[in-house]
């Protein structure tokens, strides 16, 4: 009976020691030489893949200058593998550990405090509406009795929800797995609109077939600030996380990044998403803080 009572107490010790890993994501790393990066494959120009197993995007390198300060911390160099995710998918990973920081388009609400962290902002986003060049359509209030595709598990789907209360018009929702999959609701003409963050539309436009064919238009439905996501109760590595970002916008590279993944040509096409820099961004700069979208409607 003792033998067992001791076997159980080691079962227990042990049990503790992962879950204590499983949230200090510098101890894990530093155990496994691993770390995970989660990224989108067609979140704009935030983070996107270029096949093969390759991803980049502006939220991309903010990650890859996070992670080489948590090696700096880690005392050695790890391995950075990706994992995709899905809007609706990237929290749980995040939460049982298998991936480590989320390099995509997510939003930081209140909601989502309540399961995991962020670091500072890096992005200020306004939901915007795409359609067609040729559609006439150019408010919500022309969606009347059309098709409005958005993106399975995004914040944008409560806000098209919220509009439809509060305009009183009637459309019906039509929902692509992934943003790619909603802009082809769009491209094909099986929804009128695609409702979305503005880079990522911007983003989708800039490398559809013909992006002349399609607009943004409208109304600002939502304003929400996105950034990058990582377990909760981690104070250590949300440390370097902040003292990243905050460094990236002293020095001026975090505004070089926008100026290169915004403003210039990028792969695989060498199109532009011409997205300037927001004041609402700017000001997230100017005081860096993990704020949820809640503050920002307050304003």
């Amino acid at each position: 009976m003792k033998f067992k009572l001791a076997a159980l107490a080691v079962a227990v010790l042990a049990s503790g020691g992962a879950f204590a890993q499983a949230t200090d994501t510098i101890a894990k790393v530093k155990a496994s030489g691993v770390v995970t990066m989660g990224v989108r494959d067609s979140s704009g120009a935030l983070s996107y893949t270029l096949g093969e197993g390759k991803y980049t995007g502006y939220h991309v390198e903010i990650c890859n200058r996070v992670i080489a300060n948590l090696e700096k911390a880690a005392g050695r160099k790890l391995e950075v593998k990706y994992q995709p995710v899905t809007s609706q998918n990237r929290i749980p990973l995040v939460q049982n550990g298998t991936v480590d920081i989320e390099c995509g388009s997510t939003t930081n609400n209140a909601t989502r405090q309540k399961d995991v962290a962020f670091l500072p902002t890096t992005f200020v986003e306004e939901v915007r509406i795409a359609v067609k060049a040729n559609s006439g359509i150019t408010s919500i209030a022309q969606l009347n009795g059309k098709n409005v595709a958005t993106t399975t598990g995004t914040t944008s789907v409560q806000t098209l929800r919220k509009n439809e209360r509060a305009t009183g018009v009637d459309f019906k929702e039509v929902f692509g797995k992934d943003h790619s999959d909603s802009f082809l609701l769009l491209e094909s003409g099986r929804a009128d609109a695609f409702v979305m963050d503005g880079s990522i539309l911007a983003g989708n436009i800039a490398t559809a077939k013909n992006p002349a064919d399609f607009r943004i238009v409208g109304e600002v439905l939502s304003v929400e600030p996105i950034a990058i996501m990582i377990r909760k109760d981690d104070p250590a590595f949300k440390k370097i996380g902040a003292d990243t970002v905050a460094e990236m916008i002293k020095s001026g590279d975090m505004a070089k990044l926008w100026d290169k993944w915004f403003m210039q040509p990028i792969p695989p096409k060498n199109t532009r998403v011409g997205l300037a820099v927001s004041d609402s961004t700017k000001a997230a700069w100017a005081a860096p803080n993990d704020k949820p979208m809640e503050d920002y409607a307050k304003k």
